[in-house]
């Protein structure tokens, strides 16, 4: 499915008690959504630590357990950090729904296959929902077309988290490194303070 037309059907339902944290091709394509709004719970985390984004949401769901915290992350930074997989399932948080884009490339550094990708394995890729159950996450859900994941939406946002999620795109081509929406000292300060206000 289309990754611009994933981030939009998350957008249109998104609500004031969520904060949306995104990194790579995700955060470069959601600074791009139309009309171009910049949400004061959205975190666009960029440029990153490939892979520490998981982590830095768990801290905020656990911070903050009236607010939804929803990571999208791709399926090149979730290697590079398999590990806070189980971190997040010990700590448990109901409000922590973690997204992974699943490309099988890492798309803004040149589109170089991943080492999960069913073209680098000669076979079947990595499975990542069984991943996920493996390392303990209760609500797991898996789409590849739009349609399921537009109807499906709902109740994945209301099921009890942690909630691991693995949406599979299509590669954008020519996908450059995404560039921060502002200055970061001032874009986490103001992050910040979002988050501590009560909705």
């Amino acid at each position: 499915m289309p990754l611009v037309t994933t981030l939009q059907a998350l957008r249109a339902v998104r609500t004031d008690r969520q904060a949306v944290l995104t990194t790579m091709s995700a955060a470069r394509e959601w600074m791009r959504l139309q009309p171009p709004v910049v949400h004061p719970l959205d975190l666009i985390y960029a440029p990153s630590a490939m892979g520490q984004l998981p982590a830095y949401g768990l801290g905020l769901a656990l911070a903050q357990p009236d607010k939804q915290i929803i990571i999208f992350n791709g399926d090149g930074c979730m290697l590079m950090n398999l590990g806070v997989l189980t971190s997040i399932t010990a700590a448990a948080p109901p409000n922590y729904v973690l997204i992974v884009i699943d490309n099988g490339v890492y798309e803004v550094t040149g589109h170089q296959l991943t080492v999960a990708s069913p073209n680098a394995r000669r076979g079947a890729g990595v499975d990542w929902p069984t991943v996920a159950r493996g390392c303990g996450f209760q609500s797991v859900f898996s789409f590849s077309e739009l349609a399921d994941w537009q109807a499906q939406l709902p109740e994945v946002l209301a099921a009890r988290g942690p909630t691991f999620v693995c949406a599979r795109v299509q590669p954008m081509p020519g996908g450059e490194v995404p560039k921060s929406p502002a200055y970061p000292p001032d874009r986490i300060a103001a992050f910040a303070k979002a988050m501590q206000r009560s909705v």
